[in-house]
């Protein structure tokens, strides 16, 4: 149970590393054009919208190869632990 454990917990940090980039950025920009937009005093939705999406697709686009890579080693892994999780082993 404990490599199952350990596989589970590894899948969560993966996860979170993965996902913290794309969120610090939407985040920045996200406060960037509502500063913006709030002394221009011009609420336009697409003007919000578009300009996260591009910076959301940039980062993925940057840090694309780091996250398949960290995938591919989470699963690699995963298969060399299942004999381990399939027999019970600790």
């Amino acid at each position: 149970m404990d490599v199952l454990a350990g596989i589970v917990r590894e899948a969560l940090i993966v996860a979170a590393v993965l996902c913290f980039p794309v969120l610090a950025v939407a985040t920045a920009v996200g406060t960037l054009v509502a500063v913006v937009q709030a002394a221009t005093q011009i609420q336009e939705q697409t003007l919000a919208l578009l300009p996260k999406m591009i910076a959301v697709g940039a980062t993925i686009a940057l840090f694309g190869t780091f996250a398949l890579d960290a995938c591919a080693r989470l699963f690699e892994r995963t298969i060399a632990a299942l004999p381990a999780i399939a027999h019970g082993a600790p």
